[in-house]
């Protein structure tokens, strides 16, 4: 699951700067946008079938339903930033998708932290 969360981790980057470059212009998301963040999406759906499938094979103390948690709001958090985009169709608007595709890699280190580290 590590390798799948680094290869979403880069292209959330990728993402993050074709997003940036619309907010600079004070554009909607384009096509481009929206299918790297589709691929994105994709591969969170993956994360989620593996990370739960991986559970019967938890370190002790594995919080499952923390665990379990964070993939579903890493799930959750592109597609209500695209909806919030959709809704509020300026800059701002945009930005918000920005913010969601730092958020998911940021919910990977957590992920990391609560099966590794067992915090």
């Amino acid at each position: 699951m590590i390798e799948l969360q680094k290869a979403l981790a880069i292209l959330c980057g990728v993402t993050a700067i074709a997003v940036v470059i619309q907010v600079i212009r004070n554009r909607p998301p384009n096509a481009l946008v929206l299918a790297l963040l589709a691929v994105i999406e994709a591969g969170l759906v993956a994360q989620l079938v593996i990370g739960i499938r991986l559970l019967s094979d938890a370190p002790p103390g594995v919080s499952v339903l923390t665990f379990v948690g964070y993939l579903v709001v890493a799930l959750l958090v592109l597609p209500l930033a695209v909806g919030w985009s959709w809704a509020e169709r300026s800059r701002g608007g945009t930005a918000t998708i920005l913010v969601g595709l730092v958020v998911v890699p940021y919910l990977f280190v957590r992920l990391y932290q609560i099966w590794v580290l067992k915090q």
